[in-house]
């Protein structure tokens, strides 16, 4: 039973997946601070309130703090952003420029006889009236 444990937990995927989760906290920490410290404050310099935290509503005696809500949100906003326009974007066009996409199935063929550009389908050429095979192997109607 130990044997089998210690397999489970060697085997490449719990590695990666451990590896996945303690880099995605890094890279959230980092991620968030970068929001924090650069992106929220340059907002407050352009709207003038980078902390909504004090904003509320009252009914009935119930206080309703919808601005830690807001606060919540905006983070959410920007951290969504930063890592489109900073991981995601960038990583798809390096990736777009590495993959190589198949060939695309011919439409045309060249006629046997006068060599013009024919639909991969015809039976007869349009140009010469000649008659072309339509499969491999498929010999031309006479």
């Amino acid at each position: 039973m130990v044997r089998g444990f210690k397999a489970f937990l060697l085997r490449g995927n719990v590695v990666e997946l451990a590896t996945a989760v303690v880099i995605g906290v890094a890279f959230g920490v980092v991620i968030t601070a970068f929001v924090k410290d650069l992106v929220t404050p340059l907002i407050a310099a352009i709207g003038g309130q980078p902390d909504f935290s004090s904003l509320s509503f009252t009914v009935n005696n119930s206080k309703f703090l919808y601005g830690d809500f807001l606060n919540g949100l905006l983070a959410f906003v920007l951290i969504a952003a930063v890592i489109y326009f900073l991981v995601i974007v960038p990583y798809t066009a390096l990736m777009a420029r590495y993959k190589k996409e198949p060939p695309e199935d011919p439409t045309t063929k060249k006629c046997p006889e006068c060599l013009s550009e024919i639909p991969i389908g015809a039976r007869r050429c349009a140009f010469c009236g000649q008659s072309v095979a339509t499969a491999v192997g498929e010999t031309p109607i006479r």
